[in-house]
């Protein structure tokens, strides 16, 4: 059974940075791929950053490019999402989602597993 548990969430003024951890268990994930969504109150849930756990090519949604960076610790199963320079915009639930055909896609069905999420909540 896969799990995805994310934390790092919280509140942080427009500007601010913060660091959200997934740590995965249950698998072995070097063939996975990796993706970070969010869902801001009232909208739907949308695709963030994306990678795989054998490196290769990063995917960016254009609103995150140049603020946001994913990456991963092999040794301890956590993929981060880096977030720099949040904006209000920002606010939202943010996912964790695993795919175990390594496809990095961008759509929800994309992705097998998925965590419970973290609140991110930007202040202006």
């Amino acid at each position: 059974q896969v799990q995805l548990v994310e934390s790092g969430g919280g509140l942080v003024q427009a500007g601010g940075s913060l660091r959200l951890s997934c740590e995965a268990s249950g698998r072995t994930f070097s063939t996975y791929a990796m993706g970070w969504f969010r869902q801001a109150p009232g909208k739907e849930r949308e695709f963030v950053a994306a990678m795989t756990w054998s490196g290769g090519p990063l995917y960016y949604a254009d609103s995150v490019k140049g603020r946001f960076t994913i990456h991963r610790d092999n040794a301890k199963n956590t993929v981060y999402l880096q977030m720099n320079s949040l904006k209000p915009d920002d606010t939202a639930v943010y996912y964790c989602a695993a795919d175990n055909r390594g496809r990095l896609g961008v759509e929800i069905p994309d992705y097998d597993y998925w965590g419970q999420g973290t609140q991110v909540t930007v202040s202006s």
